[in-house]
C-alpha cells in the first residue's frame, strides 16, 4: 500500500474511531449468542477460524443504487495485477474475485430514519446487512424456509452514503468485539478523498454534495472532506449540501417516490431540478461565495442520473441570472464508487485476502440478493403493491430479533421496477451481464 495513502487513511480511521459511538450492544450480543447462524440476524462464527482467502467480496447498500459501486469494481483497471502498482495491464484489477451484492430494498430509504427520530433503528438495520453478509442464511425465492447455502464473505464494502455515516464504526467495532479478521471500507470517505485529489492550491471554489437526508443530518461529507482536505495539507474548500427526500426512491420507480402524472423519468427530471436550484438557492441565501464547480454524488444512485443533475446545474445558472456567479460554467462531477474500488484492491493486497494467479474463489459466479416483505410475518403491515407500509416501516422500534418481517432472497430482475430494470441495462453494463440469469429464476 502507498506509505502516504496508508498514514491517511490510519489517522482518519483513528479520528472517526474516536468520534464513533460503541456499536448497538443487542445485536452484537444476539449475534455472539447464536453462534452457529440459523437464527435470523446471527451468522456461523465457525466460517472465519480458517483461512478465508477463496471466500467472496460482500456489498451492501438500501437498493440497487449500490450497484454503481460494484459496476466500478467489477470494471477497474487501475492496477497492474502481477506487481500490484498503479498502471492499467489490460486486466481487470478483480478478475478472480466473486462478489455477493445485497440490496436491502425492503427497508429503503434508509435516508429517511433519521428525520423519523429513528436512528438507532437504522443502525440496527445497517448491522443486520453486514451481519446478512458474514453468515450463510438466506431465502430461496418464495421459499417457505431459509437455506445455509450462501458463504461467508472475507471483506464488505458498504456501498450507500447514509450507511457508512451511521454505521461504518459500527460495524467495525461489531466484528472486532467479534473477533474475525473481515475488513470494511465505505464510501464517504473514498468521496472525501476524491475531493481531496481534485484540491489544487490556488483553486477557488465550492463543492456542493448531493445526498440522502440522513447522509446530511449525519453532516458526513463536510466532516469527512475537512479531515481528508486538511490532513492532506490543501485549503478546505467550502461545503453546502441538500437532503434529498425523493430522489432515490424514484430512481428506483418506487410509486410513493413518483410525481403525480409523471413517469418515473419525468419524475427524476423535476425532482432533481428541485433538489439542485434549492441547494444553489440555499448556497445564495447563506452569502454564496466561489462558484459551486465540484458536485459530490452523495447517494450510491445518484451516478445513474448524473446527466440529468448536469442538466439542472446547467438550467439553473442559465434561467436565473441571480444563480450565475454562484455556478461554474463546468461542473466536475466526484463519484465515490471509483475510489472506493481503489480502496478495495489496497485492501485486499494489504490483507493478502487478494486472489491471483490461478487461485479461485469458492463461489462460481457472482451472487446477487435483496430483501421483500415476509407475507408469514403476521405483524408486518404490508401494502396492495406489495411493500411495507410506510408508516410501519418508519415506527419500528430496535431490539425486535424475533421479529423478520423483511427476508432475504435471491435478486431478480423480472421483480425490480423497469425504471431500475432500464438503468441497469443502460448505464450499468457490467452488473447487467452478470445479472442476466437473474432474469430468468
Amino acid at each position: 500500500m502507498n506509505p502516504p495513502f496508508a498514514r491517511s487513511l490510519f489517522v482518519v480511521v483513528a479520528l472517526l474511531r474516536i468520534a464513533a459511538a460503541d456499536a448497538p450492544p443487542s445485536i452484537v450480543s444476539h449475534a455472539s449468542s447464536h453462534a452457529d447462524g440459523r437464527a435470523a440476524y446471527s451468522f456461523d462464527a465457525s466460517a472465519y477460524t480458517g483461512d478465508i482467502k477463496q471466500l467472496p467480496v460482500g456489498v451492501f447498500d438500501s437498493g440497487i443504487g449500490g450497484l454503481t459501486v460494484l459496476e466500478a469494481i467489477l470494471s477497474l483497471d487501475a492496477f497492474n495485477n502481477d506487481t500490484l502498482q498503479p498502471g492499467a495491464d489490460g486486466r481487470r484489477d478483480f478478475e478472480n474475485e466473486r462478489f455477493i451484492y445485497f440490496g436491502d430494498q425492503a427497508n429503503m430509504p434508509y435516508g429517511n430514519y433519521p428525520g423519523s427520530r429513528k436512528e438507532d433503528y437504522l443502525r440496527e438495520l445497517i448491522l443486520k446487512d453486514a451481519i446478512f453478509l458474514l453468515g450463510r442464511r438466506a431465502w430461496p425465492a418464495g421459499g417457505a424456509a431459509p437455506h445455509f447455502n450462501k458463504p461467508p464473505v472475507k471483506a464488505i464494502v458498504i456501498a450507500c452514503n447514509t450507511a457508512t455515516a451511521y454505521g461504518l464504526e459500527d460495524i467495525r467495532a461489531a466484528i472486532e468485539k467479534w473477533n474475525i479478521p473481515v475488513f470494511v471500507i465505505g464510501v464517504v470517505e473514498a468521496g472525501a478523498r476524491g475531493v481531496s485529489e481534485t484540491t489544487r492550491d490556488g483553486r477557488k471554489d465550492a463543492v456542493a454534495v448531493l445526498a440522502t437526508v440522513g447522509t446530511c443530518n449525519a453532516n458526513a461529507y463536510p466532516r469527512a472532506i475537512g479531515r481528508v482536505v486538511g490532513l492532506a495539507g490543501k485549503s478546505v474548500p467550502g461545503v453546502v449540501q441538500q437532503g434529498c427526500v425523493s430522489l432515490a426512491g424514484a430512481i428506483e420507480g418506487d410509486p410513493a417516490y413518483l410525481l403525480p402524472s409523471q413517469s418515473a423519468a419525468e419524475s427524476v427530471v423535476s425532482i432533481v431540478r428541485s433538489d439542485v436550484t434549492a441547494l444553489v438557492e440555499k448556497y445564495r441565501a447563506d452569502g454564496g461565495g466561489p462558484p459551486i464547480s465540484r458536485v459530490v454524488l452523495g447517494c450510491t444512485h445518484f451516478p445513474l442520473v448524473q446527466r440529468e443533475i448536469a442538466d439542472a446545474f446547467s438550467a439553473a445558472r442559465s434561467a436565473v441570472p441571480e444563480l450565475r456567479n454562484l455556478i461554474a460554467e463546468r461542473i466536475e462531477f466526484v463519484n465515490p464508487a471509483e475510489l472506493t474500488a481503489k480502496e478495495l484492491f489496497r485492501g485486499l493486497a494489504s490483507a493478502r485476502l487478494r486472489l491471483n494467479g490461478e487461485e479461485k474463489c469458492s463461489l462460481d459466479r457472482d451472487a446477487f440478493f435483496i430483501s421483500v416483505p415476509n407475507p408469514s410475518c403476521t405483524s408486518a403491515k404490508i401494502t396492495t403493491d406489495g411493500s411495507l407500509d410506510s408508516a410501519y416501516k418508519y415506527g419500528r422500534m430496535a431490539g425486535r430479533f424475533d421479529v423478520e418481517d423483511t427476508i432475504v432472497v435471491p435478486m431478480q430482475l423480472s421483480k425490480l421496477p423497469k425504471a431500475s430494470v432500464g438503468l441497469i441495462e443502460d448505464r450499468l453494463p457490467e452488473v447487467a451481464g452478470r445479472l442476466g440469469g437473474a432474469r430468468k429464476k
